[in-house]
């Protein structure tokens, strides 16, 4: 062999081996046993990664107040999930603060023992879904997938892959992945006042959406459970502000006390009664209240 077909051909193995390292490349499993729940991460090189979460949220489905009816759609589901029973997708919409993603992280912890497992993925990841589910597919395990603040605007990617999943395709086929998902949206693309004028009327009176309008819709049909979460009453409110309390060790007469300064948190918020704003008001109350 010649010299310069030697150069040839070391020069040729570099190259492809330089193109090798920027290819997409098939999801290396992680230690499935360093964590209960993971995060996706999409490279900037194309490669994902599947990341242990070393510190998961702690929250019980006992700390989650004045959201029974909710907590027990869910709780229900999952529970026939985990036990290898038929359970659905899931999309959890409303309002903001009330305990959609602290609902799914709860029934973590409830079931993690009994093989339950989390991956949470980012909107703009959900076009590697179908490598995800083939990553898991052999696993004991079940593994929800969880998106959180769930949108899509028109033509992202993403919105085609999970639409394929929540379908049942071929590479969906498999009985130990749900998908999880909040939204403050309902449907879950965006929606314009001149779709509108695509709804047509029948002679008998009944309201037919137009084709742009359909395709918003399908997406958010496509989950088999939808659970709404709704704004807080005062009561309700004040309700989960003392339970947090509670937790944090006050008794009945310090939380009494405690009620005048939780409306006026609530009020310096805009009014926010959300279960989020009660738990951060307890913890700000907690701290300045906290022994020297």
């Amino acid at each position: 062999m010649s010299q310069s077909l030697e150069q040839f051909l070391a020069r040729a193995e570099a190259l492809i081996a330089r193109i090798e390292q920027v290819l997409p490349g098939p999801l290396v499993e992680p230690d499935w046993s360093a964590s209960v729940a993971f995060r996706y991460r999409r490279r900037s090189n194309g490669h994902g990664l599947l990341e242990p979460v070393r510190h998961v949220a702690t929250i019980r489905l006992a700390d989650l107040q004045e959201i029974d009816g909710q907590k027990e759609k869910i709780q229900r589901n999952t529970l026939q999930f985990v036990r290898g029973h038929a359970a659905n997708n899931v999309l959890l919409t409303g309002a903001r603060g009330t305990g959609k993603s602290s609902l799914i992280k709860a029934c973590l912890n409830e079931y993690a023992s009994q093989g339950l497992r989390l991956i949470e993925v980012d909107k703009d990841d959900m076009i590697d879904l179908p490598d995800l589910v083939e990553c898991v597919a052999s696993r004991a395990e079940k593994f929800l997938i969880f998106c959180d603040d769930l949108s899509f605007e028109d033509g992202e990617p993403g919105y085609k892959a999970l639409k394929s999943i929540l379908d049942g395709s071929v590479a969906a086929a498999t009985p130990n992945v749900l998908i999880y998902a909040t939204s403050n949206r309902r449907h879950l693309l965006p929606e314009t006042m001149k779709e509108n004028l695509s709804y047509t009327h029948t002679e008998d009176g009944e309201v037919h959406p137009g084709e742009a309008v359909e395709e918003k819709i399908s997406l958010s049909e496509r989950f088999g459970l939808w659970v709404s979460f709704y704004p807080f009453s005062q009561d309700e409110y004040l309700s989960i502000v003392a339970q947090w309390l509670r937790s944090e060790g006050f008794d009945a007469a310090a939380i009494e006390a405690a009620r005048p300064e939780a409306l006026l948190w609530s009020l310096e918020r805009g009014g926010s009664r959300s279960g989020r704003v009660a738990f951060q008001f307890a913890r700000d109350y907690a701290g300045r209240h906290a022994a020297p």
